[in-house]
Parts: structure tokens; sequence; C-alpha cells
């Protein structure tokens, strides 16, 4: 069977009583968000928002993954032709659909029965009920690329326990269902088993009450088992370390920490086999592993990342969006650094996972260089975001759990 390519293809609409059930439909790209799609999920959310007999929108994907992310691929063969703007445009009709979901009327239901990564995690969080499963997979893993996290990340990363925001986002961390469900990306955790009972049981809602829909989701809902190894459970020392003003302080704060000594002391045995040994008896290797992330990611990326969560602290969903736009832009053009067109040649073309960041030691990153990408992008033709105008006495939703 060929891959879904037109716009009504890749996006699956099912009328349901007061539901309406949209399903990403690209699971080969493991629904990789294409222009296309934005578009398609822009004109259906905007009608059934002023459509009476709809009730509830049910947004989930098709496959083993909820969405993967944006078409990174597209947009980066746009730019290396020498068409940055069409990015930009890929990114304002991305972040534009997100702020409408997270001003929206309705309750939006996601259903993350799979992978959640990117910008898929802008189409799954900005919505005001989101149910994990034992399949959900979460990640923001954009340092890795050169990129940074967008989609209004900075806004709801900034929103999560303590500073398990900046983990996450400079980290790159996959969460679990019962993780997503711990730190509140996740309002729901329901076993997928009864993700078709749920669907018909939302469907036969009358109602657009948030209060209402969430009893019903409730009732197939279920607390999960956390790990023992979760990350979410070292919270404490997440809040010690990534609480830091800078990069540099967290990974330092981090080497700080007693067992990373220990481990260097373990991995240093000339004795391979006791080595070996060693490294499998301890319990936690979770410190040493994430000073070796966050050494791999681009510096660039880091420095500016950390300061979007931060910034994002204080501003609202609209204002995040904005200025991530800037920053996006900037990325695009590839004038102040060249790092996400290396990041995709490792990760997505050649695969080596090799890059060769510049500058390539976050020590190297100074102030000025970060300041350049929270600035208006120095071209004629270009502005700042125009997003959908709203009712302002609307709340965004994302969040409303906590």
């Amino acid at each position: 069977m060929a891959a879904p390519s037109s716009l009504q293809e890749q996006v699956l609409i099912e009328e349901r009583s007061f539901s309406r059930i949209l399903t990403l439909n690209r699971p080969k790209q493991l629904n990789a968000l294409s222009f296309a799609m934005l578009s398609r999920l822009s004109e259906c959310f905007f009608a059934y928002e002023e459509d009476p007999k709809v009730k509830i929108i049910i947004l989930k994907g098709k496959g083993r993954a909820f969405c993967a992310g944006g078409d990174v691929a597209a947009v980066l063969r746009d730019v290396k032709e020498g068409d940055w703007k069409s990015g930009a445009k890929y990114f304002s009709k991305e972040f534009s659909l997100n702020y409408l979901m997270a001003t929206y009327k309705k309750p939006q239901v996601s259903i993350l029965n799979g992978i959640v990564m990117g910008g898929g995690s802008g189409l799954a969080t900005h919505g005001r009920f989101r149910v994990a499963t034992e399949n959900s997979v979460f990640a923001m893993p954009e340092t890795a690329l050169g990129l940074f996290p967008d989609i209004g990340a900075s806004y709801f990363l900034s929103r999560l326990p303590g500073f398990f925001g900046e983990y996450v986002g400079l980290t790159g961390a996959r969460l679990d269902g019962a993780e997503m469900l711990a730190c509140g990306l996740a309002t729901h955790y329901v076993p997928s088993t009864r993700l078709v009972t749920l669907e018909n049981a939302l469907c036969n809602v009358g109602s657009d009450d948030p209060s209402i829909v969430s009893s019903i989701i409730d009732k197939y809902s279920e607390q999960p088992y956390l790990k023992e190894q979760s990350s979410y459970n070292r919270l404490d020392v997440i809040n010690k370390c990534f609480s830091q003003r800078t990069i540099e302080e967290i990974i330092s704060a981090l080497y700080s920490l007693p067992d990373v000594l220990c481990w260097y002391i373990i991995h240093n045995l000339t004795n391979a086999a006791m080595r070996e040994r060693e490294v499998t008896d301890r319990k936690d290797r979770w410190i040493t592993s994430t000073i070796e992330t966050l050494k791999k990611a681009s510096p660039t990326s880091l420095k500016i990342s950390i300061r979007s969560i931060r910034e994002g602290r204080l501003q609202g969903v609209g204002q995040c969006l904005i200025r991530e736009y800037r920053m996006a832009c900037h990325v695009l053009r590839g004038e102040l650094c060249k790092d996400f067109f290396e990041g995709c040649r490792a990760i997505l073309i050649d695969k080596d996972r090799n890059p060769k960041w510049e500058p390539s030691k976050v020590e190297l990153v100074n102030e000025s260089q970060v300041d350049q990408y929270f600035s208006k992008v120095n071209d004629k033709e270009w502005e700042d975001l125009k997003l959908p105008a709203r009712s302002t006495s609307m709340p965004a939703y994302a969040f409303a759990k906590l």
C-alpha cells in the first residue's frame, strides 16, 4: 500500500455522535508532521470550535506512534535548497496550531498510545486531556539534533515539578507513561486494552464540560507503577543540579555528586572483566549517563535551551511561542550556528551519530552569541509570529491539573 500523500489521507476524520476522532496517518514515518497535516488539523480545529454539534475532539496516531515529531527531513531539504523561509512557514503553521490547541474552547483528548516526541509533544501537551498508556514514550530530543525544545515547550517544561523540565528538555530523557503521569505531562493513564471502550464512552458524551469529560476518563484510568529506576524518583538530585544558573554549573553539580567519583574509579580499572562486573553490580548509572548525554549534545543548543525554558517560567504560552519562532528562524538561517544541519547529518542522514559541533564545548559559547537567538531576524521580509486572535478570557488549558 502506498504511503498516504494527500491532505485528507494524512489525517483521517471519523464523525462519531458528539465527537470527532482525528487520526494522524503516516505510520511508516511514525506520523511525522507534514505541512499538509498541520494545515488539515488547523482547518478541523477551527471548524469544530464553532460547530455546536461537536463537543469533544479526540486526537490519536495510527501505528506505534502518536507522533514522533515534525517532518525535519522536509524542512531541511527546503533550507538546503536556499529556501529557509519555507522552513519558517512550517514553524509558523505548527506554532499557530499549538496556540489554537492551548486556548481551545472545547476539550481535546490526546490518546498517547506510543511515541510522543518533538512536534508530537506540541499536539499532545497543549490539549486539555492527555491519556498515556503502557506503550507511551515521551521525549524532547532536540539538543542532540542541534535544535532546542520548541512547540511551546518552554511553557510546559518550565511548569513541570521543580526543575524536571530542564532535565527533560536538556537531556532528551525518555519517559514512559507512568513517568508522564507522575510529572504532569499526562493527565490520565489508561491501559491500551481499554482505549476502544474509552473512545466509545467519550463519543457518547453530549457535553463539552471538562469536568464531565474528566470523570468519564477517570472510569477507565488506573494508577501505574513508577519504576524504582525512574528519573522522576531522582527529583531531589535533579532539582539540586538542574536548578543551577548555567549549563557549566549543571554539569559541575552532577560531577560533584558522590556516585560519580565512584563510577569513574570503576570505569578506569585496568582489568576489563572486573570493570564489567563492577559496573553491572552498580544499580544506578543515571548520573554518569546524564553527564555523558549533556556532553554529546550541541553546546549551543544547550545554552539557548536553558535560557528559553527559564524565560518560559515567566511567560504565557503565546509569548513562549512567539519567542521560540524567533529562535527557530535563526536556527534555519544558519548564520549564528550550523549545528542543526550537522545534527541532522549525523542523526538522520549519515547516521554516524558523531556530530562535529561548532563551537565544540559549552565554555566556548558566550552569552552574546546566545542573546542573538532571542533577537528579531535581520531580514526586511521577516516578521514576528502572528498568532490567531483568541478570546482573552479563555484560559490556556495546558497543565490545568498540575
